[in-house]
């Protein structure tokens, strides 16, 4: 197989001591399309769902920010619910980041890894063409 047509895969790592372990990234850029990772509340289990919504968001938008993407480009996301009676909170929540953007969203119930977590996040993006990954000394950390 031809592999010089393939578009260029980057990985992005988090801080997640599991990526080694379970074999994962943060988030994953190919060609254009970047798609960040399950993304649960970690450092912030004990507040309320919609801190740990924010929480998340944040440390997607770091890794979208090392992936050269923006919430701007974010086209889809899965928000997983412990409780589906929290999904006003972190619907909210969520919309403080997306209102304006909106990308498709789903919203389920789900049993979560941490039974402290409230919510777990994934999302995709589409970078526009030509937009390059930033250089490594000025990608933003991953805050978890």
């Amino acid at each position: 197989m031809d592999t010089s047509q393939l578009p260029t895969r980057t990985n992005i790592p988090g801080a997640s001591p599991y990526e080694p372990i379970i074999g994962f990234s943060r988030a994953v850029r190919i060609g254009n399309i970047v798609h960040v990772s399950g993304t649960g509340p970690v450092g912030a289990e004990d507040m309320a769902p919609a801190e740990q919504t924010r929480h998340i968001l944040k440390t997607i938008e770091a890794a979208l920010h090392q992936a050269g993407a923006t919430f701007a480009d974010v086209v889809r996301t899965r928000i997983y619910l412990a409780k589906t009676e929290d999904w006003e909170a972190v619907g909210r929540a969520h919309g403080e980041f997306f209102g304006s953007i909106r990308p498709a969203a789903t919203m389920v119930g789900a049993k979560l890894l941490n039974p402290l977590w409230a919510v777990e996040i994934e999302a995709e993006a589409v970078v526009p063409e030509g937009r390059e990954l930033p250089e490594p000394e000025k990608a933003l950390p991953s805050p978890a």
